[in-house]
């Protein structure tokens, strides 16, 4: 079983004794480092750049120099029939044009006329290439330049890949934040009501107090307990879920300890670690954006794939001439006088399939463009959107803070009141529920507030530099 339980203090180079294990923080900066260096998912994205350069290693394949050997022998009851050797070199280059040396031997007693040569063998040397079809643009070109533009974009969809992973883990840690401040709220608070429970316990012993106020605050203790429990189950289940992004090393997944608690102060931490810190609407330029870089370099590609189709409607004339002689060790023994030549031609009458196959490559390029001018308008709206919305719960955090301000003073009050005998002990349950309320908001809030700016991180497909 590969899951490991690692003490986290360890990661992060703390000591391990018991004061450091009440209050280990995982702070937001390191934990996304450790996603995006040490996640699964990130490390796939970093493969996406290694296929793109191996598919652009092998089309430049197709220009490979290449050293061909054909050779057939017959024996028969002591006749030697023949001996046929052929050797070849070629190099092949950019605009359909070939390079070609050849090597022709033919012995034997049953040699075709056609394959008469020098005893030593016969030399050739000259050049093949396409005056049609293949002339301007060919498959091998085509191939090459399509790597290039795949390399290009799985650079940008390697971007999209790690974007994605870290939004994802930033709500993970958003999320846990929220349940460990929940629960940080209902602890204080129980510990607030057993603390007046002992109280009015005394006074009602004492006999200041009625002894049914006793059963309300017992009451009140044990709201708070199941409370306080709830909580408990809801944080554990957020580090859970914070500890599948969680790994270290060579695979190895981590699972977080009850001591490791979240990072409080995330109001700067966020932009800086994000890296979207001071970036106004008017200052991100779509053209730049990872998503519409890859569509852009998919679009290319298809470009490409169009003009091979086009070029496809030519006919094929494939010309070759080839200098002979015997003595290739003299240079002025390849005279013009002494050739091999040929010439190829082809023509399909209708041009079905060529024209069928343009026509696909003209839908697929206009699909892509269509695709192409959807996200860039998709983006622009999402993103004026989230800074809406982030100029929304500005406002919101104001308020908020002013709520619970408000709701504590309200509180503090009527605990005033309730020890001259002026309140009751219902009025202070009731001004404390609207308390806990009240900061139970303001947590959801500000998680609403962090995850806006996560989904504009998310929407400009930021792919930090400094984590």
């Amino acid at each position: 079983m590969r899951s490991i339980i690692l003490l986290l203090c360890f990661c992060f180079g703390y000591a391990s004794n018991a004061q450091d294990l009440d209050s280990l923080e995982l702070k937001f900066r390191e934990y996304l480092g450790y996603v995006k260096k040490y996640h699964p998912i990130a490390k796939q994205a970093a493969l996406t750049i290694d296929v793109g350069q191996a598919n652009l290693m092998k089309a430049r394949g197709g220009f490979d120099p290449k050293v061909q050997v054909d050779y057939s022998g017959k024996e028969f009851k002591g006749t030697d029939y023949y001996d046929l050797l052929n050797a070849t070199f070629k190099i092949p280059t950019w605009y359909g044009i070939e390079l070609k040396g050849d090597f022709e031997q033919y012995t034997g007693t049953y040699v075709n006329p056609e394959h008469n040569v020098p005893e030593d063998g016969l030399y050739s040397a000259g050049v093949s290439l396409s005056l049609g079809r293949g002339s301007w643009v060919n498959e091998r070109m085509a191939t090459v330049k399509k790597a290039k533009f795949f390399r290009e974009q799985s650079k940008a969809d390697r971007d999209l890949l790690v974007n994605q992973i870290l939004f994802d883990a930033s709500l993970a840690y958003f999320n846990w934040l929220q349940t460990y401040r929940n629960k940080k709220v209902f602890s204080d608070f129980l510990s607030n009501a057993e603390e007046r429970f002992k109280g009015i316990r005394s006074s009602a012993l004492a006999g200041d107090k009625a002894a049914i106020d006793t059963v309300e605050a017992k009451i009140a203790v044990q709201n708070r307990a199941l409370e306080l429990e709830q909580a408990k189950v809801a944080f554990r289940n957020a580090t859970l879920e914070l500890s599948n992004f969680l790994w270290m090393g060579e695979n190895i997944p981590m699972e977080l300890q009850s001591y490791v608690i979240p990072e409080t102060s995330l109001d700067t931490e966020i932009d800086h670690t994000l890296e979207i810190l001071g970036k106004p609407l008017d200052s991100f330029a779509l053209q730049n954006h990872p998503k519409l870089k890859s569509l852009g370099y998919k679009i290319d590609g298809l470009r490409v794939d169009k003009r091979l189709k086009t070029n496809k409607l030519l006919p094929r004339i494939d010309v070759e001439y080839k200098f002979i002689t015997d003595t290739p060790e003299y240079i002025n023994s390849f005279e013009t006088q002494n050739y091999k030549g040929g010439l190829n031609f082809e023509l399909p009458l209708f041009l079905r399939k060529e024209r069928g196959d343009l026509k696909l490559a003209k839908l697929k390029l206009r699909d892509a463009q269509f695709e192409m001018d959807n996200a860039e308008v998709q983006l622009q709206n999402k993103i004026i959107a989230i800074y809406n919305e982030l100029d929304s719960f500005e406002k919101q955090n104001i308020l908020i803070d002013d709520i619970v301000d408000n709701y504590t003073a309200l509180l503090n009050a009527e605990e005033r009141k309730f020890s001259f005998g002026e309140s009751s002990l219902f009025l202070i349950n009731s001004r404390e529920s609207k308390l806990i309320d009240a900061v139970l908001k303001q947590n959801q809030v500000e998680n609403k507030f962090f995850t806006a700016k996560a989904k504009l991180f998310n929407s400009l497909a930021v792919n930090p530099e400094n984590l």
